[in-house]
């Protein structure tokens, strides 16, 4: 195991200063980056966990922040701030690339080997990056299966896989994986939909002791088949040469 170091990052989006968690792995070369996206309830432990476990890995990670700092417990209040923002692919843009010159701007990253994953509204964010032309190696998404505006797909450069539970009600449906899945093949993109059989929204997601809406679940097992998939892709398409 490296030696990883840590520190927070503030910065500005969508009218808020955010507070990212960024995680470099031991020495001083380049390495490849790592933009990691949130579930909509925002930045938490589990995001930073997983930021340090790329670190581990090799990699220079930024976990960044959807809300301001704020961990929005409330389901209430994490759906209004949430819903409008999925409905805007401007905003998610605009959240997403404030994260990705933080993570540009840091020495330690090679910028021509960086990927994009990330969890419900932190990966649609990813998505939208993608659909947005950024230069990204790979795009990584769990609960995250949003369809973008017509054609913009095809400005996608890079393999994307999605994993999502096949009773999640809220990013999974039967109907938005049909429609994410053709929005795909349309573009000619190179992508793979992985089916978690019996698991919920946010399945990755330990569980919490706050109020969850309905439909979200945890599912052990599934988790770490899903952090197993990501680390294979990010593994097939930024190698880390030590």
């Amino acid at each position: 195991m490296t030696t990883v170091t840590t520190r927070t990052v503030e910065y500005s989006a969508d009218h808020l200063t955010m507070s990212g968690h960024l995680a470099l792995p031991a020495g001083a070369d380049h390495r490849p980056a790592v933009l990691i996206g949130p579930e909509g309830v925002g930045l938490s432990h589990v995001e930073r966990r997983r930021a340090e476990a790329l670190a581990e890995l090799g990699y220079v990670a930024l976990a960044f922040d959807l809300h301001g700092g704020r961990y929005l417990s409330d389901p209430e209040e994490m759906l209004a701030r949430c819903l409008p923002l999925l409905a805007d692919p401007d905003r998610m843009r605009g959240i997403g690339h404030a994260a990705l010159d933080v993570l540009r701007a840091e020495p330690r990253a090679d910028l021509d080997l960086v990927a994009a994953i990330g969890y419900g509204t932190g990966g649609a964010i990813a998505l939208e990056l993608g659909r947005d032309g950024v230069d990204l190696r790979a795009i990584g998404t769990v609960n995250a299966l949003t369809t973008g505006r017509p054609d913009e797909a095809a400005r996608i450069r890079c393999p994307v896989w999605a994993g999502v539970g096949s009773e999640d009600p809220i990013m999974g449906t039967a109907a938005q994986r049909e429609a994410f899945t053709a929005e795909m093949q349309a573009a000619g993109v190179d992508w793979r939909l992985t089916v978690y059989g019996g698991a919920l929204h946010a399945f990755h997601h330990p569980t919490v002791d706050h109020v969850t809406p309905p439909g979200v679940g945890y599912h052990p097992r599934h988790a770490q088949r899903a952090w197993s998939d990501i680390v294979g892709l990010l593994a097939e398409c930024l190698p880390v040469t030590r």
